[in-house]
Parts: C-alpha cells; sequence; structure tokens
C-alpha cells in the first residue's frame, strides 16, 4: 500500500496480486500539497499539509478527508498565514504533530486540543522552535522536518542549516508577555532575548536553496542525519557531535529525499531524476561515495576524521559504505551496473517511474510491510 502526494492531489495506491496496482484520489487542493505523515502504528491514519496554509487529516477506513485548520501567524509580528512544506509526527507521542514552512518557526500541535468548531484553540500551537539568530530574520522558511525514536525534532531551513531541538529549545510563545511599546515599533519581541535562548545542534555543509528538500535520521537508533542537496549528493553527518562524515552521489541535478527503511539499514533516495536508488551497506569502494575531504572545494564541505566509513561503532569497532544496489525508474543513464542488461526493457514499461514536478517534490510513502 502506498500513498504519494502530486502537486495538489493526495492518491492512494494498492498493490494486487501479479503487481497490478489500483489508484484512488483521495482529494484534490487548489495550492500545492509537499508532503504526508503516517500516525505511527496506525497505516490508515495520516496527514498532509499544503501551501495555502492547511493541514488536512486522512482515514483510509472511510476514504474520507477532513481540513483540520489553517496555520496562522506564530505571533503578532509575524505574518497572517503560513505556507506549510513540511509535517512530521512525533512517535513517542502520536497525538502530536509538527508544522513548518515559509517562517522560520516550526510548530507543534496537539490533536487532543484540535476542534472542528470553531473554538478559539482551534490550531493553536503548544510549543514553537527557532534557532535564535534567524528569529525575526529568515524569510526563506523551512523545508524538512523528521522525529527521532526519542522525540529529538530535524528541521532543514531553506538558505540556512539543519537545526536539532529538543523540548529545552522551546521559545513558550504562549507565555510571553508584549510590551505593546515594541509592536508598534515592529520590533519582535523574541529578539530582546536571543542571548538567553539555548543554542540547538547544527548540520552544515550542503546546499539547500533551490526546491522543497527533506531531512531524516539514519540508522536503528537515530545516530545519524541525513539530508539531500542542491550539487546532487546526500550528506550524512553523525548526530551526537554534528561532524559530516560521508557524501555521496546521489542525482545529475538535485537530492531532495533520503529515506530508511523502517525495519532496516536499506535506504531509499530521489530527486530531479526520473528513479528512485536503493542503498545497502556493502564492502569495497563504490564510486558513488565520495570522501568529504576529497568532494570539490567549492561544495562548502568540512572534513572529516571518519571519512573511510559510513556507521561507525565504538564497540563493534567496524565501518560500511553504502552501495547503489537498485534504481527504478526511466533512462538507461541511471541505472546501476547489475541492471545494464535489462534497463532497456523495464524502461518502456515506465511504471516504476517516479518524477519530480518543477519544484522537485513529488514525495511517495510506503505505509506498511506489504
Amino acid at each position: 500500500m502506498f500513498l504519494d502526494c502530486e502537486p495538489k492531489q493526495v492518491r492512494h495506491s494498492q498493490i494486487r496480486e501479479g503487481g497490478r496496482a489500483t489508484t484512488d484520489k483521495l482529494v484534490e487542493l487548489e495550492f500545492a500539497i509537499h508532503r504526508l505523515a503516517v500516525e505511527p502504528g496506525s497505516p490508515y491514519t495520516f496527514y498532509c499539509c499544503c501551501e495555502d496554509s492547511s493541514v488536512w487529516l486522512f482515514d483510509l477506513r472511510g476514504k474520507h478527508a477532513v481540513e483540520l485548520f489553517k496555520c496562522g501567524a506564530a505571533y503578532h509580528f509575524t505574518a497572517d498565514a503560513t505556507e506549510l512544506f513540511a509535517i512530521a509526527i512525533d512517535p513517542r507521542q502520536p497525538c502530536c504533530f509538527a508544522a513548518a514552512g515559509s517562517d522560520e518557526y516550526v510548530r507543534i500541535y496537539d490533536t487532543r486540543k484540535i476542534r472542528l468548531d470553531g473554538n478559539s484553540i482551534f490550531g493553536h500551537p503548544t510549543e514553537h522552535f527557532c534557532p535564535p539568530h534567524l528569529i525575526g530574520g529568515n524569510k526563506d522558511g523551512i523545508t524538512g522536518l523528521a522525529y527521532s525514536q526519542t522525540s529529538e525534532l530535524l528541521a532543514s531551513y531553506s538558505h540556512d542549516n539543519i537545526y536539532l531541538f529538543s523540548r529545552e529549545h522551546g521559545l513558550h510563545l504562549n507565555n510571553i508577555e508584549v510590551d505593546e511599546q515594541l509592536l508598534m515599533d515592529g520590533t519582535n519581541p523574541l529578539s530582546c532575548r536571543r542571548d538567553e535562548l539555548p543554542i540547538p545542534k547544527t548540520f552544515k555543509g550542503h546546499q539547500n536553496q533551490h526546491t522543497i528538500k527533506g531531512v531524516n535520521f539514519l540508522g536503528p537508533n537515530c545516530d545519524y542525519v541525513t539530508s539531500g542537496s542542491d550539487c546532487g549528493r546526500i550528506f550524512i553527518w553523525r548526530k551526537k557531535d554534528g561532524e559530516l562524515i560521508r557524501v555521496m552521489t546521489g542525482d545529475k541535478h538535485i537530492v531532495n529525499c533520503v529515506e530508511q527503511h523502517p525495519s532496516g539499514i536499506v535506504v531509499a533516495s530521489s530527486g530531479i531524476d526520473n528513479d528512485i536508488k536503493i542503498w545497502e551497506p556493502g564492502e569495497g569502494e563504490n564510486p558513488s561515495v565520495s570522501p568529504v575531504d576529497k568532494v570539490e572545494e567549492d561544495m562548502w564541505l568540512y572534513t572529516s576524521s571518519d571519512s573511510d566509513g559510513f556507521f561507525y561503532n565504538d564497540d563493534l569497532e567496524y565501518a560500511m559504505d553504502f552501495d547503489d544496489i537498485y534504481v527504478y525508474g526511466n533512462g538507461d543513464e541511471h541505472s546501476s551496473e547489475e541492471d545494464e542488461d535489462t534497463s532497456s526493457e523495464e524502461d518502456d514499461d515506465g511504471d516504476n517511474s517516479a518524477k519530480d514536478d518543477d519544484d522537485g517534490d513529488n514525495s511517495a510513502e510506503d505505509v506498511s510491510d506489504g
């Protein structure tokens, strides 16, 4: 069973016996839909966010969609509405989810406090997150969100870096008493207390300027952070110290999505190319994998002491590289060496292709082991 969002649609596909797929359109909106978030432990329930600032709830059992709310201003000094590009559900508290978009704030919502009767708490965030130096100053927004198993939250900022938030980084906007004179002067009240706010861990080196890119955790314990980049590479950082340890070529143009299998260490990546690449740990050298210290200087990278390995475990003392093992999609030039002999036949079929739109931001989520 698969869910995918076209520019303005959410569709549900089921794979039947023999590989035949049936697809139903669940909803069609007037604005672009960028992300889906499946509720942990419930493959029938999921959310999506839209550029018109709306958040939608879907239940496949009833095949219906409900608009929960529209994301408004984070505070009096921000814009009236926020275009939404990213949404993620907290795995430890499935009733809570994060949403973010065209301003600098990550908003946390609790579905137990969302009502559909026009109540005053309708769509009101319970918490906000933002790096102190970006408060009131980031106009490009957030393109990706991801939760770890322990409720840590990653946010990828356009024209900036990736940041890791925990509970201590909450801004508590709901509790701030605002000086009316500050509002009259156009001053952001939070800017007066930037020096008092804790600084979140930062992951640097990739480029996020041209498309809506996701961000994710890797590893069985979410010990690594990964993201695509405008340079066509996949970047991997060690979470505990933010060090960039691996760079892999994943696309001829831009990598937008990097997703790990929910029960293994197989990774899928996609971007502007007309294919989806599948990676797994392997031995030996892989021409797609570049040690950090050998990547071009104009990629703005940092060197790494662990550039000869991807996952490194201090206890087991081993290292693994990712090999590109399968490629699903169109075009012989994208096929792996193992599939060269059969790629032309598969390309004529075209059933497995996944192509990005102009924004490079189609996404697909597997919501069951089947």
